[in-house]
């Protein structure tokens, strides 16, 4: 079913609870096709909950959950992969004793588009080159730097063939000169015609990246706009940035 006036995915009133504990309290936001949305907010915000309610890694408690006008809610990871939705993991889980280009082989072989052969081989060529492990191949994934990890993650991710890519803090652990490079793939990712939703700690990034961005705080949204509004918000000045970085908000 196609988007309605852009939209992508509609993410409404979701709310999950871990028996007493309530991480997602009734969190409300769209996402427009071919933009960079991200979800930002401390440690602890509900952050990498919201995203593993949107691909089926948990079912929300309430709300709905809307992915190109289908309902999301109740299906599995799997399922939902299989739609066109995937994401990262903000700690990298690669299969360690595999090569970088058998980890990739296992998105295309079993994500969305279930590839084999020559198709296969071409597709996770394609992965190595966008990401830039060419030269790492044939390596076992299990001896990557952490800047490398990140990429195999994005790698094998895209290798499934989603139209929406969600990266869980792909930066986190990086050096300065990753991180630009990371920003870069970043809009090359987006540029190719992928909507991206982002978890990102990095303000720099966020501001330099993101369209559009959320911000979550012990499982509520506080503000939600384009970065130059949303990061001076004082919510999100007292809650995220903090004072050392108000002045940051500010350029």
């Amino acid at each position: 079913m196609p988007a309605e006036n852009g939209k992508i995915l509609a993410v409404s009133s979701v709310s999950k609870r871990f028996g007493g504990l309530l991480a997602l309290d009734s969190v409300s936001f769209e996402v427009q096709r071919g933009e960079i949305f991200s979800v930002i907010g401390p440690n602890g915000a509900g952050k990498t909950t919201l995203f593993s309610c949107l691909v089926g890694t948990y079912p929300p408690t309430s709300g709905s959950v809307r992915f190109r006008g289908e309902e999301l809610k109740g299906l599995r990871n799997d399922q939902v992969v299989a739609r066109g939705l995937v994401r990262t993991h903000q700690i990298v889980k690669p299969f360690r004793d595999m090569t970088v280009a058998d980890n990739i082989r296992v998105g295309v072989l079993y994500g969305r588009l279930r590839l084999r052969g020559a198709k296969a081989r071409e597709r996770v060529d394609e992965m190595l080159s966008r990401t830039q492990l060419g030269h790492r191949a044939q390596v076992k994934a299990g001896v990557l730097s952490i800047g490398e990890l990140k990429r195999l993650e994005i790698a094998r991710a895209l290798a499934t063939g989603p139209d929406v890519l969600c990266l869980d803090e792909v930066m986190g652990g990086l050096n300065p000169a990753e991180i630009q490079q990371a920003m870069v793939l970043v809009r090359a990712l987006r540029d190719s015609g992928l909507t991206i939703l982002m978890i990102e700690h990095h303000v720099h990034a966020v501001a330099g990246l993101s369209d559009r961005l959320v911000v979550l705080n012990f499982g509520k949204k506080i503000a939600e706009g384009r970065p130059g509004e949303a990061l001076r918000d004082p919510a999100v000045v007292a809650a995220y940035l903090g004072d050392e970085t108000k002045e940051e908000a500010r350029a």
